[in-house]
């Protein structure tokens, strides 16, 4: 099954750009008359006929709507602090759309050696994994911003808006702190290396009945005391992954998975 992509969607009439619709027409070679499957990014799979197989901008009429499509019964979203091999990140942000993810947000820490975190090429990449693991909805991808800001937007409670990836997926901000989608507090996780009591995300995974989740990953050289303090006072609970040692990236898709198979 090949899905497309498109936000130039006009009541039941859909274009794809030309990227898409080159790959829709020459690639695939799709004609006149064809069903197509056309993701809005926000969460429904359109299923469109194809009026116009023009490569560089192909018109489709939407012939029913299946919302919800490829989705999971959860929200998660995931602050990482970007890694020293941009590379890492990358693959790490593509596996974590492929088990079900709603936002990568990079934070960069106290003791992070990347500072700079450009989003352009990571929107593309979640953009494709999306299409490739049958997800009708793409997940945000956030401005960098510190990882105390971070905290602090859950320690004010206020619903202050991180600038995402509106072009993706159309949502143009990810909210950050406040009450979850569905009611309360969401259950606030972050995982550092040194030592203290901590349950291991397993436990508090199956402890919570709260499905809108935030788990915080720190850069290689782990959190500093300062950031984990902040971090407690505003609610987050401290876990482990388990005795293994895992690089950033790692941890991040061991979180995932986690919250993933809870719900499988």
């Amino acid at each position: 099954m090949e899905i497309f992509y498109s936000k130039d969607i006009d009541g039941t009439t859909i274009r794809l750009n030309p990227e898409e619709s080159a790959h829709c027409v020459k690639v695939l070679r799709h004609r006149e008359g064809d069903e197509i499957a056309v993701m809005d990014g926000a969460g429904t799979l359109l299923w469109c006929r194809l009026d116009d197989a023009s490569p560089k901008e192909a018109v489709a009429t939407v012939v029913r709507r299946e919302p919800g499509f490829g989705g999971h019964p959860y929200r998660l979203t995931l602050a990482v602090c970007p890694t020293k091999n941009m590379d890492r990140y990358e693959w790490m942000a593509e596996k974590a759309t492929e088990f079900g993810v709603d936002a990568i947000v990079p934070v960069i820490g106290e003791r992070s050696e990347r500072k700079v975190c450009k989003t352009e090429r990571l929107e593309r990449i979640v953009l494709s994994a999306a299409k490739q693991s049958l997800k009708a909805a793409v997940p945000v991808v956030a401005q960098p911003l510190s990882v105390m800001d971070f905290i602090a937007s859950f320690a004010s409670g206020a619903s202050a808006p991180v600038s995402g990836a509106a072009s993706v997926s159309g949502s143009g901000a990810l909210p950050l702190g406040g009450a979850s989608a569905d009611g309360g507090e969401p259950l606030k996780l972050i995982a550092y290396c040194f030592e203290g009591e901590k349950l291991s995300i397993r436990e508090a995974l199956e402890a919570s009945s709260q499905r809108d989740v935030v788990v915080l990953i720190g850069p290689e050289g782990d959190f500093s005391p300062r950031e984990v303090a902040a971090a407690m006072k505003a609610g987050f609970k401290p876990v482990h992954l388990g005795a293994s040692r895992l690089r950033t990236e790692t941890a991040a898709l061991a979180s995932a998975a986690a919250l993933y198979y809870k719900y499988i």
